[in-house]
């Protein structure tokens, strides 16, 4: 199971402010009303070395006939049902309040850990008053401030100690995962790629607990399909059918080498499926869009193009991704799909040798070198390739704390331009020679 951290707590105790100070974002839309965080967001976050999944909830109301705020309870359930660790976040200046009471009553049924988190204490004298949050018998409590962030590192060193060590059985084959909103065609091009040959296809139960794993060895292809199994069973509800689904998705995505982002090509691209490919792009995966359901658009010999510029506007500034466009009915296109997601797998894993590198990287920089700043003329000597799961780069200078994003920016392009790492995240770092 993948490691997810839910803040969960009434409204306005600074759920999103702590969550912008978790995944290092500004992503949640922080206010003093109450009730702002409607829409749910997903981080990325990262404590001495472990990586896990931040997700800020809206403020629970319990027993509101509010339509607004009766979707958010449903997605608290939720996100406490599927989380690794709860963080319930109580507010140091209103003390207890019978919202207060009502979460920690869902919370002693959830058989989570759950972390009392204090917010708001700015100062000494507020830490006495912080004591009475132990009457809600839910034990150790953390003083914090989001605004400034102390005391969040004590509260991260503790939550850590409850993640899982994700075992995955590494049999060395790549591991595509398919994701995509419901409804998109996930499972109808699973079964078309799988046929009727069901000697070939062994599915393993899964490391997490709603994943399968599916061995495919077929056409002279073989790899792990991870398909996230009930998708939508747990909920009734409709509008949380989507939060859910992004629930799985994260774990899914976990385990993954190459995502596969399946759209549907009558929607276009939704937020919730640009949010899904940032997740996968912070996470370092291969990525690869499949445009499924084509054969419902109408078309003329420009729409495919346009269509392409569109989906590549909204993913900025990650566009160097591979769009495949396929019909899983007819079955179009749809080993092209497979064949994309595993020359991703290989962009992935590419090794490009030090001396090649700085042979066409270092006359490019000589040519078009880091702008000078007061007068300081930024020098970069070498290039290589550090060793890792996915493209990482180390540029070797006498001033890097002068480089700016532009100019990053302009690297990973020329990197991209002569090497291929279509689908592929790079991470490129400027360090002192």
């Amino acid at each position: 199971m993948s490691n997810i951290i839910a803040i969960v707590g009434r409204p306005n105790v600074g759920k999103s402010t702590l969550f912008n100070r978790l995944t290092e974002s500004r992503k949640a839309i922080v206010d003093d009303f109450s009730g702002v965080t409607r829409d749910r967001h997903y981080g990325v976050a990262e404590w001495t070395d472990k990586q896990f999944t931040v997700i800020d909830t809206g403020g629970y109301v319990a027993n509101s006939e509010d339509v607004f705020e009766a979707a958010i309870r449903e997605q608290v359930v939720i996100a406490i049902e599927e989380a690794s660790v709860i963080l319930f976040m109580v507010d140091v200046v209103t003390g207890i309040t019978n919202l207060d009471d009502d979460i920690a009553q869902l919370l002693r049924r959830s058989k989570k850990p759950v972390f009392i988190v204090v917010n708001k204490v700015d100062n000494t004298s507020l830490e006495n008053d912080a004591a009475v949050f132990y009457g809600f018998g839910l034990g150790e409590i953390y003083t914090i401030s989001s605004m400034t962030g102390s005391g969040t590192g004590d509260l991260l060193d503790e939550v850590i100690t409850h993640f899982e060590d994700i075992p995955l059985e590494d049999n060395g084959l790549p591991k595509l995962t398919i994701v995509g909103r419901p409804n998109v065609g996930k499972s109808s091009l699973i079964n078309a790629l799988m046929g009727q040959e069901r000697n070939i296809v062994t599915p393993i139960a899964g490391t997490t607990r709603d994943s399968i794993h599916i061995h495919y060895n077929q056409f002279g292809h073989e790899f792990m399909f991870i398909d996230t199994a009930g998708l939508r069973k747990k909920t009734k509800v409709k509008e949380n059918i989507e939060f859910y689904s992004v629930m799985r998705t994260i774990k899914a995505l976990e385990e993954a080498d190459v995502v596969i982002l399946m759209i549907d090509a009558v929607d276009g691209l939704e937020s919730q499926d640009v949010n899904i490919f940032h997740l996968a792009e912070k996470n370092k995966k291969g990525i690869v869009i499949l445009v499924n359901k084509w054969d419902l658009v109408e078309k003329d010999n420009k729409t495919m193009k346009a269509f392409e510029e569109q989906i590549r506007q909204k993913l900025q500034p990650f566009t160097d991704v591979p769009i495949v466009f396929t019909s899983v009915i007819s079955k179009q296109r749809i080993f092209k799909a497979v064949e994309t997601a595993l020359e991703v797998f290989k962009n992935r894993g590419k090794k490009i040798p030090t001396s090649k590198l700085n042979d066409v990287m270092l006359p490019i920089i000589e040519n078009y070198p880091p702008p000078a700043l007061k007068g300081k003329y930024i020098k970069v000597k070498y290039v290589t390739q550090i060793n890792a799961t996915s493209p990482m780069f180390a540029f070797f200078c006498n001033l890097p704390q002068y480089i700016k994003e532009p100019y990053k920016r302009f690297i990973e392009n020329k990197l991209r331009e002569n090497f291929d790492f279509s689908g592929v995240p790079i991470q490129i770092y400027f360090r002192q020679k």
